[in-house]
């Protein structure tokens, strides 16, 4: 009589048993990311997720593109050896108005013209004389030796006296031109080709006394200074 109702009741725990065994199966599986097998020609497996990462933060930040910068070279002026004194002072009077910009009938300080240049660089280290276009410092001042013609502060004339410049040896100069401003150019061919000829500032004559007042720049430009410039 035992066993008739036994029976029953051990068929049903059996079967809740295997439901719920069943169940902890399902949901482990669920939990977990599938995975497939990669089968190799060589006979070996690989098991991959197909679980996909999500994208890092590093990732998903956006991205800046820097464009490349653009390296302009310019002349770079020489290192000479200067023993005079004055010529120390012109150069570094020279070199402290470098990187200004060109403006037609400028002196400076921040824009300058050829002559303009050439007038307040020899200013700025107590040199008078008068203000003018490039023609008129070839009219003023006497051309210098041959030996003297590529000598520190020689100036040097270009292109139907339309442009000048500051000699700084025979290898280049300084002037401002139209394209650039103040800079170091190289006696290169092309600036050889366009040469007129060479004038020396008479420094002695010129030389302001203690106190004396530097003199005013002259505002009437000619037309060929106008033209001036590369």
């Amino acid at each position: 009589m035992r066993s008739h109702i036994l029976f029953p009741r051990l068929i049903v725990i059996s079967a809740c048993l295997f439901f719920s065994a069943n169940l902890i199966a399902q949901s482990s599986e669920a939990d977990s990311p599938k995975t497939t097998s990669t089968v190799y020609a060589n006979g070996g497996a690989k098991l991959q997720s197909e679980a996909v990462a999500l994208p890092s933060a590093e990732e998903g930040r956006p991205r800046t593109v820097t464009a490349a910068s653009v390296v302009v070279k310019r002349a770079v002026a020489p290192v000479i050896n200067l023993s005079s004194t004055f010529d120390k002072s012109l150069l570094t009077a020279i070199q402290s108005h470098v990187g200004a910009e060109y403006h037609f009938n400028r002196t400076g300080p921040e824009e300058f013209d050829c002559s303009g240049l050439v007038w307040r660089a020899f200013q700025d280290v107590g040199v008078n004389f008068q203000r003018g276009p490039a023609r008129s410092y070839w009219a003023t001042f006497a051309a210098p030796p041959k030996d003297e013609q590529f000598k520190f502060g020689t100036l040097v004339f270009f292109s139907n006296l339309s442009h000048v410049g500051i000699v700084v040896d025979d290898k280049g100069f300084y002037h401002s031109a139209r394209h650039g401003g103040v800079m170091y150019s190289p006696f290169n061919d092309y600036w050889l080709s366009r040469v007129d000829g060479f004038r020396r500032v008479p420094i002695e004559e010129l030389q302001s006394l203690p106190g004396m007042k530097k003199t005013t720049a002259v505002k009437s430009i000619t037309a060929a200074e106008q033209n001036n410039q590369r």
